[in-house]
C-alpha cells in the first residue's frame, strides 16, 4: 500500500471520536447492541438467534460512521507527508485494520437488513478533523494515539452488556485491535508504555 493509502488522525478528531466511540458502546448502544448483531458482525451466523432490531442497525451505523471517519484520518495523515517509514507502514497496516472493522460492520448490517451509512467526501473528514493543523509527525501520532485508546476503552465497554462468553470474546479482540494500535504508536513516539496495569477500560 502506498503512502496515498492511509492517514492518522488531526486535532479535534481524536477528542471527536473519543467521545463518540465512548457515548456509542457504554451509553444507550452497549445496553441496546443485541447478541445477534454481534454474532453477525463476527461472521458467526450460527450464534445469531436472536430478534434483530431497528436499534441494533442505529447502533452499528453510528460505529460504521466512526470507522469511515478512522479509515479517512489515516489517509489524511498518509497525504501529508508527514509520517517517516517505518511509521508510514505502521499506519497503513491500522488503516487496514480499520477498513476490516467496517467491512464487518457493512456485512452485518446488511445482513440486518439495513442500509450501511455511506462514507463522506475525504475534504469533509479534512475539514472536521482539522487536517490544516497537522504540523508534523508527533502531531499525527499523538492524536491518533489518543483516537486508539477512546476505541479500545470503548470496545471494552461493552464487553459486560453479553451474557455469551463468545459474543464478549468478539468485542474482546475488537479492543486488542486497538489496544495494539495504541501501543505501536506509543512506542513510536518514544513514550514509555504505562507504569501500572489496568490503563485500558477504566
Amino acid at each position: 500500500m502506498t503512502p496515498s493509502s492511509i492517514a492518522v488522525p488531526t486535532g479535534p478528531i481524536a477528542k471527536g471520536l473519543i467521545t463518540e466511540r465512548r457515548a456509542f458502546f457504554r451509553a444507550a448502544g452497549a445496553a441496546t447492541l443485541s447478541a445477534t448483531a454481534v454474532a453477525l458482525m463476527a461472521g458467526c451466523e450460527s450464534m445469531a438467534q436472536g430478534n434483530m432490531t431497528a436499534a441494533d442497525v442505529n447502533i452499528l451505523n453510528v460505529a460504521l460512521g466512526l470507522e469511515h471517519e478512522a479509515i479517512n484520518a489515516y489517509q489524511l495523515g498518509a497525504e501529508s507527508g508527514l509520517l517517516q517509514q517505518p511509521v508510514l507502514n505502521t499506519a497503513v497496516a491500522f488503516q487496514t485494520h480499520h477498513k476490516e472493522h467496517r467491512d464487518a460492520l457493512i456485512a452485518t448490517i446488511r445482513k440486518m437488513g439495513g442500509m450501511p451509512v455511506a462514507e463522506k467526501p475525504k475534504a469533509e473528514y479534512a475539514r472536521a478533523l482539522n487536517a490544516g493543523s497537522l504540523r508534523n509527525q508527533a502531531d499525527v501520532l499523538k492524536l491518533a494515539q489518543r483516537l486508539e485508546r477512546g476505541a479500545a476503552n470503548a470496545y471494552l465497554g461493552v464487553i459486560p452488556s453479553f451474557g455469551d462468553k463468545g459474543l464478549a470474546q468478539v468485542a474482546a479482540r475488537l479492543a486488542a485491535d486497538e489496544t495494539m494500535h495504541w501501543t505501536a504508536l506509543t512506542s513510536a513516539m518514544g513514550e514509555m508504555l504505562p507504569q501500572k496495569a489496568l490503563t485500558f477500560g477504566a
